[in-house]
């Protein structure tokens, strides 16, 4: 065997890491099947706790509670018709309407099983795909990651955002936030307003902290609706006639998987989109489309296969060149320069143990989601049943404990507390938080980038376009944008010469 694959499997399976891997599935698997409580939300409050790990336990936690996290949304979606994440919203309405014609082992089992076979697909396609790029990634200078990261940051605006104008003032604040302190090429002080706390920055966690899991907080306090009641029927076996839907369905599974871990892999998609744009192609092309939205399985297979197959998908970016794929891997880019795993081409050569340390982590984790999975199905109702407001005050408890323990400054605290209140008034206001986030994550890099660029080649900006890689992913950047602004025109002119 390989050594560094000897050594992968000894990192993996040593009894702290077994341990670390199932307390972080069970606390996924609680938050997932949580409503509001996000698979981001499970990873921000994750991060605290990985900071006293060494490194490949605190990759174990956050990909396996993600992975269980994505899955377990779909309870609370099948049984309270209030998905426990936004990925599993896709296709909510159609396991609310299986579980009261009394098929909710079904939709539930399907749910289960393809998202562990999207998972596995998603897996294998970053075992394959990340080393042949960052061997390519090689190549690269700053010129080429100048307009990776610009392509980036492109895609997270027009894609993730129904409003791309939004999207793009969201994107300028995180790019703002990220030009604060001396992290600049020429290490000059900018916005710090004469603190000294903000000299080093805003920092990540907090922000993330706040973001994604302060903000929920604040949505719940100011709606404290009474919840939905729970179908009170039966479960019966999940895995009961899955293998049927295998045979029924290969297609919409191969199809699913690959979507996913497509829009994975693009900055600013993630699983959430992977599902809509998943159920909307199963119903697209399926023989029976009168059927979606009656209580029929086929959309869930297609999109329970999208959801975690993205997972490992928006892995491939973050890993290969650091540019998170989601709002997950975001905060994943983080712990790795935490814990010295810097992200890029050199961690294949210099480290490839924990790369493949990763491989196999993601294996494991879809793996065990069938247990697992099964048991958190059987005692489902005693998890959403916990009063949400016992639930909110805990979590805002570890959120203020967390946030602090990165730095041991109530600085952070307030960060944290200010980050949620923003992340609220803009999402109530249609303003997407994934832009700003990736322009928090990616602004240095861009920057930095550029401002080498420039002395390289001695302020000529058609340098930008002198290699041939950079010129390729140059013009594939304009072509972005003058794509959108071409499709909103058009759409424009339709609307108004409509009767």
């Amino acid at each position: 065997m390989n050594p560094a694959w000897a050594e992968a499997f000894r990192l993996v399976f040593d009894p702290y890491n077994v341990l670390v891997m199932l307390g972080a599935s069970l606390f996924g698997l609680f938050v997932g099947a949580v409503p509001g409580l996000t698979a981001t939300m499970a990873t921000a409050l994750l991060v605290p706790v990985t900071f006293f790990m060494a490194p490949i336990p605190a990759i174990a936690a956050i990909v396996t509670a993600t992975a269980m996290a994505i899955f377990s949304g779909d309870i609370p979606g099948c049984l309270l018709r209030m998905p426990g994440t936004p990925a599993s919203a896709a296709y909510t309405d159609e396991a609310y309407a299986m579980t009261k014609k009394g098929q909710a082992e079904i939709a539930l089992g399907a749910g289960l099983v393809f998202s562990a076979v999207g998972g596995l697909f998603g897996t294998a396609v970053l075992m394959v795909s990340a080393p042949a790029l960052a061997e390519f990634a090689l190549k690269f200078s700053s010129f080429e990651y100048f307009w990776l990261v610009l392509m980036g940051l492109t895609c997270a605006v027009f894609i993730s955002s129904d409003a791309p104008l939004k999207g793009l003032t969201t994107l300028f604040i995180g790019l703002l936030v990220a030009g604060v302190g001396l992290n600049n090429p020429a290490a000059f002080p900018r916005f710090t307003f004469g603190s000294t706390d903000l000299l080093g920055g805003i920092g990540l966690i907090p922000l993330m902290i706040g973001m994604f899991a302060v903000s929920e907080i604040i949505r719940y306090m100011i709606n404290t609706e009474g919840e939905a009641l729970i179908v009170d029927k039966p479960i019966g076996n999940v895995f009961k006639g899955m293998w049927g839907l295998a045979v029924k369905y290969p297609m919409q599974i191969l199809r699913g998987s690959a979507l996913g871990t497509l829009i994975g892999a693009l900055p600013g998609a993630g699983a959430d989109i992977a599902a809509w744009m998943s159920y909307a192609m199963s119903k697209k092309f399926s023989k029976e489309p009168e059927k979606f939205g009656t209580g029929h399985v086929e959309g869930i297979v297609e999109s329970g296969s999208a959801n975690n197959s993205a997972l490992a998908g928006a892995w491939i970016p973050a890993l290969v060149f650091g540019i998170p794929g989601d709002s997950i891997t975001a905060i994943v880019i983080g712990v790795l320069y935490m814990k010295n795993m810097n992200p890029g081409p050199t961690l294949f050569t210099t480290h490839p143990e924990r790369i493949y340390s990763v491989y196999l982590l993601f294996i494991i984790a879809n793996l065990i989601m069938l247990p697992l999975g099964w048991m958190c199905i059987k005692v489902a109702k005693r998890i959403l049943r916990v009063p949400r407001d016992i639930l909110m005050p805990v979590i805002l408890l570890f959120c203020i404990v967390g946030a602090f323990a990165i730095n041991n400054t109530s600085f952070d605290v307030g960060v944290m507390l200010v980050a949620g209140l923003i992340a609220w008034m803009l999402e109530e206001n249609g303003f997407p938080i994934t832009p700003l986030i990736l322009g928090v994550v990616l602004g240095g890099m861009l920057e930095e980038n550029f401002i080498s660029s420039m002395i390289k080649a001695d302020g000529n900006v058609l340098a930008f376009f002198t290699r041939p890689i950079a010129a390729a992913l140059g013009a594939l950047t304009i072509a972005i944008w003058f794509w959108s602004l071409l499709r909103r025109r058009r759409a424009a002119i339709v609307a108004t010469a409509a009767p």
